[in-house]
């Protein structure tokens, strides 16, 4: 069990340090671009998922971690045991991060936190929610007993990817509560008011995924 939440640490914080740190020193939007963004995260999951997905199914995301409870495929145990280790990789990611910034005398504000934009607190939960139904649904079929196990690191990887490319110019995409989580928290203000919505959206996005992948698609172990 130790061995698997040192992996999920590692692949979490990989994620949130390439992926928001490709975002923040790349200029965001109007630097290296929303595909460039996309990618970063995309790549970041299908680079963990080919190097430490097989010994913790490189979840990376307490969504995907309770969307597996769910279906049967690890016990409480193992999902507390992940959750912890998925968090405080995303804060050492963030930290990271953090110290990149401050060495190089550049600003704390953006620190690839999530936010409402223009969307609004209804608006920005439906598009996590939606957006996470969708990857998590991706995720637990193609590891599921019908999926093909050679390819589902590069599935899973295009299909984060395709949900930034939506959601980066809305809400910057968070689909991963432990992505949004440690940015948050380090930026404050704001951020942090608005937190819940990035926290709670994409865990009920996970959850309905995961019933839909039981009763529909024969996901349950």
């Amino acid at each position: 069990m130790l061995k698997k939440a040192i992996t999920e640490l590692i692949g979490t914080f990989v994620l949130v340090l390439f992926g928001t740190g490709t975002a923040v020193l790349g200029g965001g939007i109007e630097g290296i671009g929303t595909l460039g963004i996309a990618m970063a995260f995309g790549l970041s999951i299908v680079a963990m998922a080919y190097s430490i997905g097989t010994i913790s199914g490189c979840h990376v995301n307490p969504a995907v971690s309770i969307a597996m409870f769910i279906n049967k495929r690890m016990n409480a145990m193992e999902l507390s045991y992940y959750l912890l280790a998925q968090v405080l990789g995303a804060f050492l990611g963030t930290a990271t991060l953090v110290t990149i910034l401050k060495s190089s005398n550049m600003s704390l504000d953006n620190l690839g936190q999530n936010g409402f934009g223009t969307l609004g607190l209804s608006g920005s939960f439906l598009v996590e929610f939606v957006l996470t139904f969708v990857f998590i649904l991706v995720i637990i079929a193609v590891t599921g007993k019908k999926g093909n196990a050679h390819l589902a690191g590069l599935v899973i990887g295009f299909t984060l990817v395709l949900v930034h490319l939506l959601g980066i110019p809305l809400t910057g995409t968070s689909v991963n509560p432990a992505r949004s989580l440690a940015p948050a928290l380090f930026a404050g203000g704001e951020a942090v008011s608005q937190l819940w919505v990035f926290i709670v959206a994409p865990v009920l996005g996970g959850i309905f995924a995961a019933l839909v992948g039981k009763f529909l698609l024969n996901t349950e172990k």
